[in-house]
C-alpha cells in the first residue's frame, strides 16, 4: 500500500501532466483528450499505482477542459539496464552502482530505467465530426 507522501508525490506530478497535456491540445486544435501514455522507468522514483490513483481522483474533478473522466492514463513500464564502459556488456543492474556480470568491474552506466515522460497523448479536434 501506499503512504500519504507516495501519493501526494505522485497526485503533484499528475496535475503537472494534465497541465501540459490541456495546453499542448488546444494548441493542436483538440477539444478533447481521449488517450494519455506516460512512461515511467523502473528507477524513476515513481510509483505507477499511486499516479494512476491520482489520476483518476484528479479526472473526476475536472470539468471544462480537453481532459475529462472519458480520458484514459496508459502507464508503460521502462526497465533499468546498464551498459559496462569497459567491455561493452548490457544487463540489469540490481543497484544504481553495480558491478558487470561479465568482467565483474564497476563500470556501468545507466541507459534506461530513470525516465518519467508523456510518451503520447491522442483526442479529438475541434468540429471532428
Amino acid at each position: 500500500m501506499f503512504t500519504e507522501v507516495d501519493v501526494m508525490h505522485e497526485w503533484g506530478l499528475m496535475q503537472e501532466i494534465i497541465r501540459i497535456v490541456s495546453e499542448e491540445a488546444y494548441q493542436n486544435g483538440m477539444e478533447e483528450v481521449t488517450r494519455i501514455e506516460v512512461i515511467v522507468g523502473e528507477w524513476s522514483n515513481v510509483l505507477p499505482d499511486a499516479l494512476e490513483i491520482a489520476f483518476g481522483c484528479i479526472r473526476g474533478e475536472l470539468s471544462g477542459g480537453p481532459i475529462s473522466k472519458q480520458t484514459d492514463l496508459i502507464v508503460k513500464s521502462e526497465p533499468a539496464l546498464a551498459r559496462c564502459r569497459v567491455c561493452g556488456c548490457t544487463f540489469k543492474p540490481d543497484y544504481r552502482l553495480a558491478f558487470c556480470p561479465g568482467c565483474e568491474r564497476p563500470e556501468a552506466d545507466l541507459i534506461s530505467g530513470e525516465t518519467f515522460r508523456v510518451d503520447a497523448f491522442e483526442g479529438r479536434e475541434i468540429n471532428e465530426n
